[in-house]
């Protein structure tokens, strides 16, 4: 895909994009803040002493990735909590939404709904400036949790074939719901949205760049469970 980000310059010269960046940078905190949260609770259902300790490790990367975060609102002489405040609601009616039942859901929810709300974030940083685009990147790899989960849950569904139906519908709905989370993320911000649209000095997308972003997403989602050995 062809560079479309600005300048770094862009967020001292221009009102409209540093307001849209501090709103990437927003969502992102509060998002690696809850998966912080979400990782540590589901360590206490793991059902041995080294899956607790796998997922406390993961929940620990977690939360350094939201400090890189929050420490670069800081230099940018923002308030972190002004910043991730308005995303609170759509996270929490996410989260609400797609609370896990037992153990394994809650390894899917992280591998499949966390992974396409990553790949969805990368996608706008195509039109941020190379430090910010490098930063949303780096917090947005993977932590090691693909091979983790991956073979967990191959092992539950070998043991149990039953179990990959469940887990198949799951991973479905949790890609509905991240979707939709991911819409409304970027339908109620304006100033994220103008990342996309463009601005007076700053090129946009099209509608072909915009569906080819969601092919994108879809074919990742689709890799990601059938890694799992689940139908997408």
């Amino acid at each position: 895909m062809t560079d479309l980000g600005p300048p770094a310059s862009a967020l001292d010269t221009d009102p409209e994009y540093r307001a849209a960046v501090v709103d990437l940078f927003g969502v992102l905190a509060y998002g690696e803040l809850t998966a912080f949260e979400r990782l540590a609770a589901d360590a206490a259902m793991a059902p041995t002493i080294d899956d607790k300790a796998a997922l406390a490790g993961m929940a620990t990367a977690e939360y350094r990735h939201f400090v890189v975060i929050r420490d670069r609102l800081v230099e940018m002489g923002v308030d972190p909590q002004q910043a991730m405040t308005p995303f609170r609601r759509a996270y929490e009616d996410f989260h609400e939404h797609t609370a896990p039942s037992d153990w394994l859901e809650g390894m899917v929810k992280a591998y499949v709904g966390d992974g396409i709300g990553m790949d969805f974030y990368r996608e706008i940083a195509n039109f941020v400036d190379e430090d910010s685009r490098a930063l949303v990147v780096s917090v947005c790899d993977d932590l090691g949790q693909s091979a983790f989960i991956v073979e967990r849950v191959r092992a539950a569904i070998n043991e149990d074939p039953r179990v990959g139906g469940r887990l198949a519908l799951w991973g479905r709905r949790l890609v509905g719901e991240a979707l939709s989370q991911a819409q409304r993320v970027a339908a109620d911000r304006d100033a994220l949205s103008t990342l996309l649209v463009g601005g007076v000095d700053r090129p946009g997308t099209d509608l072909a760049e915009i569906g080819r972003m969601l092919a994108r997403l879809t074919e990742n989602h689709a890799r990601r469970m059938s890694a799992l050995g689940l139908a997408a």
